[in-house]
């Protein structure tokens, strides 16, 4: 709330005196509502008493007419006497009921009222500190992107400022072509973290387009292992995939899917030391294909495996190795396609990703397995 309050210390001073100012307004209106409605409806009772007794005289002055007798005229007055008094009690009690019962009422609406308003101020602060997380975690993940667009960018203009004074080198052809490679990396990442911008976009819209196909799982973990095989070699991490022997088809969005494999086998590469083993795997369970990608890593602590598919999480304060996308992304395209994903990991020993996808009721087989040397 401190840095909202930073970017515009007026603003929310100006709702909180709106909103008091709405509730005085509030109190008078009830207050005065209250009020008119008791005295309408004392001027009802006392005029419906008022007719009450109209009718009582006429009835005793019609009876004191057919009476003469001066004892049997003394014994009626006090009779009435009597009736008067039990009828004034009567009247009295009967006020005071109404008199408790209004008090009740207007306590009962103020406690009414204060708890709502309570309840109100709880939500207002809510919300505003989860506003206030939004806008912080937005901006630092805006200062993130900057940094990385910035640095790329850089990149990219000191290979443009190489490729200029390649003539004068030695060997032209290979400070070309390393200055090509290089470009290529650049674009490539600035491509990713575009895409992924525009994915977040879609997810928060509603909008993430999802085009089906049946494909045999096992292409999926091929297409993944071709991906990063160079990767995983340069790096000296043995990586392969591995299939059941009939893990079936699948009907996805082959694209979608495999960026999910990428995301998971990309993170892993990212987190297991030269040596390391990397598998990417895939099996029929139940009605679902499964498939998992484990690593030989540093692991998560436990108390991060839910935290870790938030967007813009990030394991580690200060880790530039990611925006902390993309693990949010793949559970979105998961669920998207009716599935799950989650994460198991044991801390120095490595972590374990998996996700299912629905498989079609009818399906064909694909038996064919994957198998890369080891790397090192």
């Amino acid at each position: 709330m401190a840095q909202d309050d930073k970017r515009d210390p007026h603003e929310r001073s100006s709702t909180d005196e709106s909103l008091r100012v709405e509730r005085a307004k509030t109190d008078a209106e009830l207050a005065g509502t209250s009020k008119a409605i008791q005295e309408v409806a004392m001027a009802l009772v006392s005029e419906a008493r008022h007719k009450a007794d109209s009718i009582l005289n006429d009835a005793r002055e019609r009876e004191d007419l057919k009476t003469t007798d001066d004892r049997s005229v003394h014994d009626l007055s006090r009779e009435r006497a009597r009736e008067d008094a039990v009828l004034e009690r009567e009247r009295d009690g009967a006020d005071a009921v109404a008199r408790d019962e209004r008090e009740r009422r207007q306590l009962a609406l103020a406690s009414l009222l204060a708890f709502e308003r309570e309840d109100t101020d709880l939500r207002l602060e809510t919300e505003r500190e989860r506003a206030d997380q939004a806008l912080t975690s937005r901006e630092d993940f805006m200062a993130m992107v900057s940094h990385d667009l910035r640095s790329l960018l850089g990149g990219i203009a000191l290979s443009a400022e190489l490729l200029r004074d390649v003539g004068m080198t030695d060997e032209p052809l290979v400070k070309v072509k390393t200055c090509a490679e290089r470009i290529q990396r650049f674009t490539a990442r600035m491509n990713r973290l575009v895409g992924d911008l525009m994915d977040v976009t879609s997810i928060e819209a509603g909008k993430l387009s999802l085009v089906g196909v049946r494909r045999a799982a096992s292409s999926l973990l091929r297409d993944a292992l071709e991906a990063f095989e160079p990767a995983a070699l340069a790096h000296g991490i043995q990586l392969r995939c591995e299939a059941q022997a009939d893990p079936g088809v699948v009907e996805v969005d082959h694209e979608r899917i495999l960026q999910v494999l990428t995301n998971l086998v990309g993170n892993a590469l990212k987190f297991t030391p030269r040596g390391g083993v990397i598998v990417i795997r895939a099996e029929r369970r139940d009605e679902d294909v499964c498939f998992s990608v484990t690593d030989t890593g540093v692991g998560i602590p436990a108390d991060l495996l839910e935290k870790i598919f938030g967007r813009y999480f990030q394991t580690r304060d200060g880790d530039r190795r990611g925006l902390g996308l993309g693990l949010f992304i793949s559970k979105s395209i998961v669920e998207a396609h009716g599935g799950t994903i989650w994460a198991e990991s044991t801390p120095g020993q490595g972590s374990a990703f998996f996700f299912t996808v629905p498989a079609p009721a009818t399906t064909d087989r694909d038996s064919t397995a994957c198998q890369v040397p080891d790397g090192s």
